[in-house]
């Protein structure tokens, strides 16, 4: 009997060793596998472009990333007395220090060719007729009150260039005529306030804020002309 136990204790080792060393693979799988199995290695896709970074430069690499899918938002446009209101909302918000600023909005173009007063209907349809038999785009202006209804045949950055404007309409042939130089008022000065580079996380931050604080709320930046 005590045969029998020691000849079975022994046969159990041997088995157990043969498990342990893989012998009786594939029918039973060692022990642990799922810590050395070579098919697991072989399966890897690219395996040489994987690559274990230190803690420091894998949070380099996440930063990266996080600027790499950056974007550009903005609000506005903002009077004077709107804006301390809208820096509160991103200060309150607790927005990274220097993560936005202010960005003055350029102003339009101011001088004009015009022609006008035409206060009454039918001086303004004639003069309209006319500028059309000569092949001139033209816009109605309804303000200011000392110009309106005028009519703009073309929009300057300054009264330099809409003298020449002026001059090569009226020297063509055949020639404009009844058109001056005039200057609108300038526009109350108005500020976007920028974010330049904004993560997701600071993009789902911003669109929380309250739009009717920040005239609208921030959109994309546009897209700067190119030249």
């Amino acid at each position: 009997m005590l045969r029998a136990a020691a000849l079975l204790l022994v046969l159990a080792n041997l088995a157990f060793f043969a498990w342990t060393r893989g012998w009786l693979e594939p029918g039973l799988p060692p022990p642990r596998q799922g810590q050395h199995e070579p098919q697991r290695l072989a399966a890897q896709v690219n395996a040489p472009l994987v690559t274990v970074l230190p803690a420091r430069a894998a949070s380099a690499a996440v930063v990266a990333a996080r600027a790499a899918n950056a974007v550009c938002l903005e609000a506005g446009p903002l009077a004077a007395a709107e804006l301390p209101a809208a820096e509160a909302e991103l200060q309150a918000a607790q927005l990274p220090e220097g993560s936005w600023a202010r960005e003055a909005a350029p102003l339009p173009p101011l001088w004009l060719v015009y022609a006008g007063r035409y206060p009454e209907a039918a001086a303004r349809r004639t003069r309209e007729a006319a500028l059309h038999e000569l092949g001139l785009n033209f816009e109605l202006l309804n303000a200011p009150a000392e110009l309106a209804p005028g009519l703009v045949v073309s929009r300057h950055a300054t009264r330099a260039e809409a003298e020449t404007a002026l001059a090569r309409l009226t020297g063509r042939s055949p020639p404009l005529r009844g058109a001056r130089v005039a200057q609108l008022p300038a526009p109350p000065a108005v500020t976007w306030l920028r974010v330049a580079r904004a993560d997701a996380e600071l993009q789902a931050r911003l669109k929380e804020l309250p739009a009717e604080a920040l005239a609208g709320g921030f959109k994309p930046c546009p897209v700067p002309a190119r030249s």
